[in-house]
Formats: C-alpha cells, sequence, structure tokens
C-alpha cells in the first residue's frame, strides 16, 4: 500500500482567435481513436447518502464499494487508527461544518462531467506518449481542508473542498493556516492540472535521489511543466500550469535575463545546500531577496527550469517526448538549450 499525499468581441477578432487557436490544437496529436472514458466516482456524495442507513450501515457500504480509499480516508485523511470506521463517521456526521461544507461543495460541483471530460482528454495523451501508462479510478470526497490529491492503491483523490474557488467563504476562515497565496489556487480550472502534475511526479516520472544540485532540480521540475503542455488542453494558461498570478507571470518575462543573471552570478545552479535551493523551489508569495516590493514571484528556480526545457526542445526537434523525460543529465539539457536570457 503506498500513501503519498503531495504535498476557478468583434467579429474580426472572433475570427482571428479561432484561426489562432486551431493552429495552437494542430500541434497535439491526434488522440481520437484512443477510447477512454473517465467516470469520477463521488465518494463525497455517497457519503451523505448512506447516513440515512445509519453509521453501521454506512460504514458497511462505503467500505464494501471504496476498498482501500476508504481505509485511508477514515484512518489517514480525517481520522486514525486508533478508532474504528463507524465511530469516525459518527464523529462526522454530527459535525455541523463538515455538513456545511458539504452543501457547498454539492452546489460548487453539483456534476463533475466538465472535469470527467477534461481528464479523459489529459489521459488520452498520456496514453498516446505512455500506451502502458496506468489510468487510476478517481475518487471525489471532502476531507475538511487535510488533503488535496492523495494518491493510493490503484486511485487518485480529488478533495473537491480544496477547488472551490479562490473566494470561498471558508477559505477566508482557514487563511492562518492556508494562506491566501495557496488559496487562490483552489478553484475548479486547477483540478486538471494538479492531477496531472501529480500523476506525473508521482507515477511516471519520480524524482531520483542523485538529483541534489539546484540545476538538476530545476531542469527536473522544467520537464515535468513541459510535459503538462503536452498533455494538457492547449487553453490551460502557463499561469495556472505553475500556480501564478497573471502578474507573477508578466514579471518573470519581464525580467527573465536579470533572473538567470543572479543565479549566474551568485553561481547557485550547482549548489546543494539545501535551505538555499528551497529559496527557488518552494511555495510562497514571492521569492525573498530578488526584486522591489516583494513583487517577485515564488518558485524562480523551476519558472526557469520549465523555460530551459523549452528552450532545449525548441533547439532540438528531433528529441521526443519520452527521450526528454528519460534524460537525467540536467547540464546536458542545459547547454544543449543554449538558455542566454537577455
Amino acid at each position: 500500500m503506498r500513501y503519498n499525499v503531495k504535498h476557478p468581441q468583434i467579429y474580426l477578432f472572433f475570427l482571428l482567435a479561432l484561426v489562432f487557436f486551431s493552429c495552437r490544437q494542430s500541434k497535439k496529436p491526434d488522440v481520437s481513436q484512443i477510447k477512454l472514458d473517465i467516470q469520477i466516482e463521488r465518494f463525497d456524495k455517497d457519503l451523505v447518502q448512506f447516513k440515512k442507513q445509519g453509521t453501521l450501515k454506512a460504514d458497511e457500504l462505503l467500505k464494501k464499494k471504496y476498498g482501500p480509499f476508504y481505509d485511508d480516508y477514515i484512518h489517514r485523511m480525517i481520522g486514525t487508527p486508533d478508532y474504528t470506521g463507524a465511530q469516525i463517521l459518527d464523529t462526522l456526521y454530527q459535525d455541523k461544518a463538515y455538513t456545511d461544507l458539504s452543501k457547498e461543495v454539492d452546489s460548487v460541483f453539483p456534476s463533475l462531467a466538465s472535469q470527467e471530460q477534461s481528464l479523459s482528454q489529459v489521459f488520452k495523451y498520456i496514453k498516446y506518449y505512455y500506451p502502458n501508462a496506468r489510468v487510476p479510478k478517481f475518487i471525489s470526497f471532502i476531507s475538511g481542508f487535510a488533503v488535496q490529491m492523495p494518491i493510493g492503491d490503484n486511485y487518485m483523490g480529488i478533495g473537491l473542498d480544496m477547488f472551490l474557488g479562490k473566494d470561498s467563504q471558508f477559505y477566508r476562515a482557514i487563511v492562518s493556516s492556508v494562506p491566501v497565496y495557496l488559496s487562490r489556487r483552489f478553484s475548479p480550472e486547477y483540478i486538471s492540472p494538479r492531477i496531472a502534475e501529480t500523476y506525473a511526479r508521482e507515477e511516471l516520472f519520480p524524482e531520483k535521489e542523485e538529483n541534489r544540485s539546484l540545476i538538476s532540480k530545476m531542469v527536473y521540475s522544467g520537464k515535468i511543466l513541459y510535459f503538462m503542455d503536452k498533455v494538457l488542453d492547449d487553453q490551460v494558461p502557463d499561469e495556472v500550469k505553475i500556480g501564478y498570478t497573471p502578474e507573477q507571470l508578466n514579471w518573470c518575462k519581464k525580467y527573465e535575463g536579470n533572473i538567470w543573471a543572479f543565479f549566474m552570478e551568485n553561481e547557485l545552479l550547482f549548489s546543494t545546500d539545501y535551505p538555499k535551493m528551497q529559496v527557488f523551489l518552494s511555495e510562497g508569495p514571492f521569492t525573498p531577496g530578488i526584486g522591489e516590493k516583494n513583487q517577485s514571484a515564488p518558485k524562480l528556480g523551476i519558472w526557469t527550469g520549465w523555460q530551459i526545457v523549452r528552450k532545449y526542445m525548441e533547439k532540438n526537434p528531433e528529441i521526443t517526448l519520452q527521450q526528454l523525460m528519460e534524460d537525467d543529465d540536467a547540464q546536458k539539457i542545459l547547454s544543449a538549450s543554449k538558455y542566454k536570457p537577455k
């Protein structure tokens, strides 16, 4: 058993937009012949529905239907192994806050049809590039903001309470534990990108322990984002893929040369100093020590790694996605990219 938690015009313009969109779409491979129809199992709805049959029966039915996920949910996400499933359910069913949250989730997600359609397309692209990739079961749930996207025994969970929309009243109430720079991304449009990223990092391309230098970690994350470029719909903006605001993305583009110069001048690329590296790899409202008035974007190492990989693939069109993802030589990728922004 594995259980990992990792860590919303005028006609001429309209016609031009259609042409531009069709050009972008044409870069994607044809996956129409891949038969895949993802259905998200609504554990969140079953949990409420089965309450009518009593706690003991609900525990029995949920255990039978959801197996390993139910055990993880009860004993790892919202409870501990010290209590039985029925005891934890009984506490949950009496919790008014949980009931209110459940009603809010149901109002935002009465149906998951659009998410199912999006995920089906994402995994068609994944299957195109990796035919043997295993498509997990997808199960939606509510954990009271404890877990967003767990991976377990043949399942990926979707914590719907962490995708209610950035202006949800619930996020304002938990700002002390979940800061705004994180909760602003708790919107429905982030579901497919976060699943694609989590699946890539945890299932397809787990990071190797020997990736200890900053440049290795930058290129690794850059490859993950490039993989997302390939499997997500072209309409998904870059800021959603990496989790930036539009202003943060524009800041990175404007100061790309300065960012690279900072890495070079401070001899950071081959550093293995973990605390020093984390400044450029971790989530946050901005990157300390760079830019004025805290206007810099966070995760500048990850964003720069993404640009390096994009440049590498642009300069070397004969390299396939599979060859890129298998290549662990970050220094070679950096050199061959000829990445020198001004």
